[in-house]
Order: structure tokens, then sequence, then C-alpha cells
């Protein structure tokens, strides 16, 4: 019986059948970067606001004030007695009540000036020059609330870190292709909830479970296309990365054009919905259902891959075998007890984790460090679609190891230049940040094929699960280290970024180099991988090559 990848490479490893369901799914790259990244504009800060007297609102409506009349009466005593007071989180402590004068609401007081009127914190009554034009100002996530707007991001990611587990365990035992499209319909569903949400406890819930979905829409979606392709397009795990940054140039376009954050976080949820069109045109992965002993529907499959690829199946062909099927119940111990792969293991977690806050972190750092956000993102976003074919253009060249090391060891000097560069001189401090950007991008998306390869078959999925997790734990770390630092000083989280990935490019500098290696297929050979440039390496390819003779 000809075993799965024999057949493949007969029906064609990428043909037109591929090329399409490749196109189709990567859409959902779009999609989910723009959800990733959505909080830099969901969360934007809402431009002028002020604590409300009590009363104001009452007020306001009988004497007919506008916003900003409102405000000048509210404020403008405020400064006349504390020039040094703002008014957006304390107020003067008094109230207005029916018998203000519209004319001069604090004339009652006329006996004491506003500089000896007492003082009090601003609780939950604000007012907004633009009350919709953010989440911030529609929930009060202001003053003593802003944490609760880091907590919104971290929430996201914890949906993030949910879905991977979750989804991932029932795309293995269900199905990618229902899981698929069960979580394009839970990302929709759940994203007219958030734009809806009464109150911000159920904005939470549903955002989570935003998250959630998200996942499993973005993870099944790279697993199918990886498994209808042939072992050697490993290119097809870089390529669709491009996806994600072209979702991420796009949304600050939506984010000009709608005003509100209820229209942009429709504009990035119902898109979903389309994508359950998907159940007519993409197939189930023929390499999953071999592992659910379904052999004879994948192999349905594999005779329509064929023939959309212009190719014919020998008609001998009725029964497929899968090799190297993986074991079951593998655990941490399993990655942890054998020196290489206990090195591997710490060393990938780490990156994970590391890539995933610098590189959230430098993304939402966009919505606080003023300027042009629309343009800035969009800058910032377009400086990541050379990653892929630098990646491309190095790994085959000078291997795996090297450019993971100096991609993290650029993005720190960047980032560590950047944060000590003074502001006179704009256009090098946006360079340089742009630098630590592309940087920082490139070592996310090498880690992902790192990953993959120094692990054994029987511990493959399981191994890189369980190390991309941290990435999402990142992703939680990641708007706390950011908003919370830059309160004491702006520049004080790219110190923070600029050390952990100085540290991380040193450490993958440790890991085995992959180049022009056969996938590992047992722990023995996970261990036997040349941790040094030169003979060692060469002789070990020469010996596998033989091994295959």
């Amino acid at each position: 019986m000809p075993s799965f990848d024999e057949v493949l490479k007969e029906a064609g490893e990428f043909g037109r059948f591929q090329k399409r369901i490749f196109f189709l799914l990567s859409q959902t790259g779009i999609t989910f970067s723009s959800l990733y990244a959505s909080v830099v504009f969901l969360g934007r800060a809402p431009g002028n606001f002020w604590c409300r007297i009590p009363g104001a609102a009452e007020l306001s409506e009988r004497c007919g004030w506008t916003l900003q009349e409102e405000r000048n009466f509210t404020v403008l005593p405020l400064h006349l007695g504390n020039e040094s007071v703002s008014g957006e989180c304390e107020r003067l402590d008094v109230t207005w009540d029916a018998s203000a004068s519209c004319a001069s609401p604090l004339a009652r007081y006329g006996n004491h000036s506003t500089g000896s009127l007492p003082l009090a914190p601003c609780h939950d009554n604000w007012g907004y020059e633009q009350p919709h034009s953010s989440m911030v100002s529609e929930y009060d996530l202001v003053c003593g609330n802003a944490w609760m707007l880091d907590l919104s991001q971290a929430i996201l990611n914890l949906g993030f870190l949910a879905g991977a587990f979750i989804l991932g365990y029932a795309a293995d035992r269900y199905g990618r292709i229902p899981i698929y499209l069960l979580s394009c319909l839970g990302v929709g569903i759940s994203g007219i909830i958030v734009a809806f949400s009464p109150n911000f406890t159920v904005f939470m819930i549903f955002r989570f479970l935003q998250g959630m979905f998200g996942k499993g829409t973005w993870m099944t979606c790279y697993v199918i296309v990886t498994e209808i392709v042939g072992s050697d397009q490993r290119i097809v795990g870089i390529v669709i990365q491009m996806f994600f940054t072209l979702g991420i140039i796009i949304l600050p376009g939506i984010a000009y054009l709608i005003p509100t954050w209820q229209g942009i976080q429709l504009a990035i949820s119902l898109p979903n919905f389309l994508f359950l069109l998907y159940y007519w045109v993409v197939p189930e992965s023929p390499r999953w259902l071999l592992t659910r002993k379904k052999g004879e529907k994948a192999l349905k499959i594999m005779h329509d891959i064929a023939k959309h690829n212009g190719k014919f199946l020998s008609p001998h062909y009725s029964e497929i075998t899968v090799s190297n099927e993986e074991v079951s119940n593998p655990s941490f111990l399993d990655l942890v007890r054998t020196p290489q792969m206990r090195r591997n293991t710490l060393i990938l977690m780490y990156a994970w984790f590391t890539s995933a806050l610098i590189y959230q972190g430098l993304v939402m750092r966009l919505g606080i460090i003023g300027g042009n956000l629309y343009l800035d993102f969009f800058i910032s976003g377009a400086v990541e679609l050379p990653a892929a074919f630098l990646i491309i253009v190095t790994i085959d060249r000078f291997g795996r190891r090297l450019p993971f090391a100096m991609s993290n060891i650029v993005a720190s000097i960047a980032c560590l230049i950047t944060a000590f560069l003074p502001e006179d001189i704009p256009w090098l401090k946006t360079t340089l940040a742009t630098l630590g950007r592309l940087s920082i991008t490139i070592a996310f998306e090498v880690v992902y094929l790192v990953n993959s390869e120094l692990y054994p078959t029987t511990l493959r999925n399981f191994g890189v699960s369980l190390c991309s997790s941290l990435c999402d734990l990142g992703g939680i770390i990641a708007p706390f280290l950011l908003f919370r630092l830059a309160a004491i000083w702006l520049e004080l989280p790219l110190i923070i970024f600029s050390i952990l990935a100085a540290v991380c490019g040193l450490l993958v500098l440790l890991l085995p180099e992959t180049k022009g290696i056969p996938l590992p297929e047992t722990v023995e050979d996970v261990e036997q991988l040349p941790s040094h440039f030169g003979k060692c390496g060469k002789k070990r390819k020469q010996r596998d090559t033989n091994s295959y003779i």
C-alpha cells in the first residue's frame, strides 16, 4: 500500500487545487490579525474628557448647553483655582441642582473662591467630546479605571490561549473543517455581541469568546494548508503569514473610514460569516481522515486533488497508509526528559513568549506615542511585508539559527537606541522603531518554522502546541507591561523589550541547526542533531541521506 506522501506526490504537491485552497483559507489571516491588533483603535484615546459634577447632565439638558459649554463651566473654575488640576480625574466637590443658574452655576458659592472649594476624585461620571468614538469613552476606562483597557486585551489573549488548547484538541478529534467553520461562526456572533454589549462585563465575556474562536480559525486554517501540500513545501507556512500582515495594513484604513468603535468591531467581525461558504469548496484534510481510519474518504479527496491538478492517480490505489503515526497522550515530561530535548523546549518556550510580548507591545505602543496613528500604524504594518521575503532568502542560505538570533539582536539594539533618542529627530526615532518592528516580525515567523523542525514526529504537534502557548501568555502580559510602565516613563517598555530580545538572541544560538537535515523521527534523532556549524552537521546530513538509500 502506498503512503500518503507517495499518493500526494503523484496527485500534485502544490498544484492548482492546493493554490486555490491556500488563497481561500489565507483570508482568515486578515480577519485574525485585525482582531489581534484591534485594541489600538477600539481603545484609542477619546479626546478631551472631564469629570462631571453631580447634576451636570440634568442641568445641561435644562439649560441647553453644548458639551463644550458644560466642559467650560466644569473645568475652567478648576484651572482658575489650581492650574495643575486638569479636571479629568477630579472635580470640585459641589452639586448642581434645580436651583443652579444656567449662566453661572457656581454663583451660589460666590462667597468662596474656586480655589478654596474642596476637590473630590472622579469615580463613575465623565463627559466626552466624542462619546462613542472609543470603548474607553463607552465604558469609562479612564483615570482609576484605565487598567481595565489593559485587562480587555489580556482577556482577548486569554481567549487565544483557551482556543489553542480547546479547539486544537477538538480539531484533532472531530476534524479540521467542522472546527474551522464553528470557529468562524463563533467569531462572527461573539463579535456582534461585543459591539453592542450593554456593560463592560458582557463585553469582556464575549471578547474572551471572540479570542477563543478567533484562534480556532487561524490555527485550523494554518493546519489545513500545511497538511494538503507536500513535505517539501514548508515555505507555505511562511507565506501564509503575509496575509496576517496584510490584515495589519488594512486595519488603519478601516478605522480611518469608520468613526465609531462599534463600527470597527463589526467591520472586523462580520467577514467571518463569509468563510462559512467554504463548507462547499474546502474539503476535510485527507491526512486527518487517515488518522481516523477513514481511508476511503481520504482517497476520494486525493482523486479530486489529482483531477484539479491535471494529474491522474493509478487505478490500483485502493487504500492509503499513513506513516509515522503519533503516540497517544504525550506529556510535558516527554519534552524535557533528555538533555537536547529539554534545552530545545525551554529555549523555544522563551522565544515564543518574547516574540509575542515584544511584537504586541510595539503594535500597541503606536496608540500612546502621539503622531498620526493611522499613518504610523500603516507604515509599521507595511514594513512587515519584507519579513517573509527576507526569511525565504536567508534560511536556506544561512540556516535557521543565525537569522533567528540576528533578528532578535537587531530588534534589541533598535529598541534600546529608540528609547534614548531625543524627540527633536522624529525621523530617526521612527526609522529605528520600524527596524525593531521588522526584526521582531522575522523572529516571530522563524520560530514557527524552527519549532516544528526540532521535535520528533511522535511529539511534534504536542511540542509545537505547548511551546506556542507561551505566545498567548506573552500577549496577556504585554498590555499591562506596556501601559503601566509607560505611565512611569514613555520609553521604559522599550528598555524591557531590548533586554528580553537580547537574551533571546543569545539563547537561540544554543539551538541545533536544522538546515538541510531531514525532520527527526525519534527522540534519539533530536539528541543527535548538530549543535554547531561545520563537519558535524555535514556528517549528520550525509548519514541521514544514506539511510534513505
